[in-house]
């Protein structure tokens, strides 16, 4: 953060758990400390796609491939943060980018897959069709296969999103952290409710974030949603009870 937290309510013995006054005080500095950790959330994750969706399709049609590479992105991911972020400030410092090389590394764990499994998931007899109707390699892909694989690939980065919104917390260590600097303040100071905030905000924005993908899933996939309101409609069909005079008959 650019600005010192107001010592309003230092912690000391006898204070509540949270002190509505300092929340006040502190208003700008919260919603700046959100905005932060906003960006350094999203921004890797959409580089994660940008970076998973073609390296997932190769996965997809050379599975020769998929092995070496799921491999891969599990030893980046088992790497602890803290350690990339020391190897990282040598080259670009104390800066947002240190942050979100190691949070877009991780989010290929999760997103390689996720797009490989959203192209297992399109029926072989779906490709025969289109490609029977004259579909070519990238027509086929962009207007039959990527539709169908969007609710596999979309709860892969559901995963992924709220995964990155609870690691950039981690950056506050090196001061780059978004609302994880309202952590080590409160740490800092023994006092509590710059911490209580701090998780309130960031599962508040967890939620918000997996709420939007899910809207964004569905306006993507219309005809799941045609196909839910079919189903629907046949169970309270077979689940109506007869009239009588049906009975009687």
């Amino acid at each position: 953060m650019s600005a010192a937290l107001s010592p309003v309510a230092a912690g000391d013995n006898g204070e509540p758990l949270i002190r509505w006054d300092w929340i006040g005080h502190n208003s700008d500095i919260i919603t700046q400390a959100l905005n932060d950790h906003l960006v350094l959330s999203i921004v890797p994750v959409v580089l994660g796609l940008v970076i998973s969706l073609p390296i997932g399709l190769l996965c997809a049609r050379y599975r020769w491939l998929y092995a070496p590479v799921v491999g891969l992105t599990s030893v980046l991911y088992a790497i602890p943060a803290i350690a990339l972020f020391v190897v990282l400030v040598a080259f670009t410092g104390l800066t947002r980018t240190t942050v979100m090389i190691p949070l877009t590394l991780y989010t290929l764990s999760v997103l390689v897959p996720a797009v490989v499994d959203g192209m297992d998931s399109v029926p072989e007899h779906v490709r025969q069709a289109a490609t029977a109707m004259g579909f070519g390699t990238l027509r086929r892909l962009v207007q039959v296969e990527l539709p169908i694989a969007v609710p596999v690939v979309m709860a892969g980065l559901r995963v992924a999103t709220v995964s990155n919104i609870s690691l950039v917390s981690v950056g506050a260590l090196i001061g780059v952290g978004g609302l994880g600097q309202l952590f080590t303040d409160g740490f800092n100071r023994d006092f509590t409710t710059p911490i209580i905030v701090g998780i309130a905000l960031i599962i508040a924005l967890a939620i918000a974030a997996d709420v939007v993908l899910l809207v964004v899933q569905r306006l993507l996939t219309p005809w799941a949603r045609a196909g839910s309101s079919r189903r629907a409609a046949r169970r309270a069909v077979r689940a109506e009870p007869a009239m009588p005079e049906e009975a009687a008959l």
